[in-house]
């Protein structure tokens, strides 16, 4: 069976720059890109902090340029899930249904997937109004009159503190009656005087036609209903790391983000992360972008190290019909 050099999971911007890294090293290499290749970056409409774009660039667009880039530098791509992996074999084992790949070296760039509220016109306007974004889509909606984020945790305040320098009001909607927020970043919120908050209170309903108009919020304590009328909706309620197939494969946080050591490398040899799927702080194409370098670059010195060639021979003595 051939055997690839470099085995990509996912297809987001960690994906692609790591797979342009490593064809650009001759590295015969397989991005396994996901049924919704692109990442996050592909529900976005305008991205205006991507470097290299003076007017800004759609998301699906840079998407493409970034796909068609790592092919053109030799990447194979496939557009389906990796549904399995089997880390204890080496080479290691990827799986796309019944279809085995074997890799000399895996990078994995699976991402985070953010958590919505379940709202119909969440998922109708998301792009035109509706985002999970402050930092990539806030600036869109710049000296606008009133903007909401729902939630109460960190993520919830940054995007509250980052926005209010941008619109003239910003409502935060949380379910409970305080913040979960550090005191910190909560006590930094409350005395902003551009940041109102509603609490124990809940949104139900996200209204408009092709664009965010008002949302539905619901006291869950007395039933109380109001409409607010808004330009937009930044949901901050959480990520969910995508890396399902890899527990009991790759050691993970209590959280379910893959845990690195000694740069992007994971606790199994030979195993690289890359980008949301460990990065629980920054969240940004860019950042995800430059650790898809930084993985592909370790992910080279590997295979250039010996370090491979030792495992191949361990492994043979262990269990030769992997090889």
């Amino acid at each position: 069976m051939e055997v690839y050099d470099v085995i990509v999971i996912g297809g987001g911007p960690a994906g692609y720059t790591a797979a342009i890294y490593s064809c650009r090293a001759n590295l015969k290499t397989l991005v396994i890109a996901g049924l919704e290749a692109g990442g996050q970056l592909m529900l976005t409409r305008e991205v205006e902090n991507y470097p290299g774009f003076s007017s800004g660039v759609m998301g699906p667009d840079l998407m493409e340029n970034m796909r068609q880039q790592a092919e053109n530098q030799g990447a194979q791509i496939i557009y389906d899930n990796a549904t399995s992996v089997d880390f204890k074999k080496y080479p290691f084992e990827v799986y796309v249904g019944d279809d085995k790949y074997l890799g000399r070296a895996v990078i994995v760039t699976t991402g985070a997937s953010p958590k919505w509220l379940g709202l119909e016109g969440e998922k109708r306007l998301l792009g035109r109004g509706v985002s999970s974004c402050a930092t990539c889509d806030g600036p869109l909606f710049k000296n606008t009159s009133t903007t909401v984020v729902v939630g109460g945790g960190d993520t919830a305040m940054e995007y509250a503190l980052f926005l209010s320098n941008l619109v003239s009001k910003v409502i935060v909607i949380h379910r409970r009656d305080k913040l979960r927020a550090s005191k910190v970043l909560a006590e930094r919120a409350m005395k902003n005087p551009k940041i109102q908050f509603i609490w124990n209170s809940v949104l139900t309903e996200i209204i408009g036609g092709n664009k965010v108009e008002a949302v539905r919020v619901k006291n869950i304590q007395t039933g109380e209903e109001s409409v607010i009328e808004t330009e937009s909706v930044f949901v901050a309620i959480g990520h969910k790391p995508n890396t399902e197939i890899f527990v009991g494969q790759l050691e993970l946080d209590e959280e379910g983000y893959v845990k690195l050591y000694d740069g992007m490398r994971t606790n199994v040899t030979g195993v690289f992360a890359a980008g949301d799927v460990h990065d629980k702080r920054y969240r940004q194409s860019v950042t995800a972008a430059g650790f898809g370098c930084m993985a592909a670059m370790e992910a080279i010195r590997f295979l250039e190290s010996g370090e491979a060639e030792t495992l191949l021979q361990t492994s043979t003595k262990i269990s030769p019909s992997t090889t």
